[in-house]
């Protein structure tokens, strides 16, 4: 959760604090400290960004943390801009949708996220996993389910060296209903 206090300057990468206007259950926190330009910020918790977004070129900004933990702790893991945005609003935090996409597209761009373009048209961004995997896409629900079968990987790279090709990358999308019940 991204504090929303902001301090003047900064203690040290990682420190562990007692919190006093925290519950027993969250004491004690570790809080790490973002320096931007303008300002530093605090983020705690367990969970850091799966990409540093230096090492990416970015430079670490409240808006790119905010969206980054949405997408961390997204569940499903594939959010279009729309609920990105959706989620930051439910929590209080201040962000445009403008904002958002412009965030989303970055981290496109860094190679943080994937975005894919399911059947239904819109876009859906998820964080990029070191582990390929492929997609199956519920036509009903449009509900996103991923899977790793390596005998169709295996399948997919004879094909492909079959016809005197190297398989660079691929992405393999089933759109799949439920079987009805007997």
């Amino acid at each position: 959760m991204l504090i929303e206090t902001y301090i003047e300057s900064a203690l040290s990468s990682e420190t562990t604090f007692l919190c006093a206007n925290c519950s027993a259950d969250q004491l004690p926190i570790t809080i790490t400290i973002y320096t931007t330009q303008l300002k530093t910020f605090l983020r705690w918790g367990d969970k850091m960004p799966k990409s540093d977004l230096r090492d990416a070129g970015l430079k670490v900004t409240v808006p790119r943390l905010q969206v980054l933990e949405v997408l961390e702790e997204a569940e499903p893991h594939h959010l279009s801009a729309e609920d990105v945005y959706r989620k930051l609003l439910d929590t209080g935090e201040s962000i445009g949708l403008a904002t958002v996409y412009r965030v989303l597209t970055q981290f496109e761009s860094a190679n943080i996220v994937e975005r894919h373009n399911f059947d239904d048209g819109r876009a859906v961004y998820e964080l990029k996993s070191e582990e390929h995997h492929d997609h199956m896409v519920d036509i009903e629900t449009g509900s996103v389910y991923e899977f790793v079968n390596n005998e169709i990987e295996e399948l997919q790279r004879k094909v492909v060296e079959s016809r005197g090709f190297e398989l660079v990358d691929h992405e393999l999308v089933l759109y799949v209903r439920k079987k009805p019940n007997p």
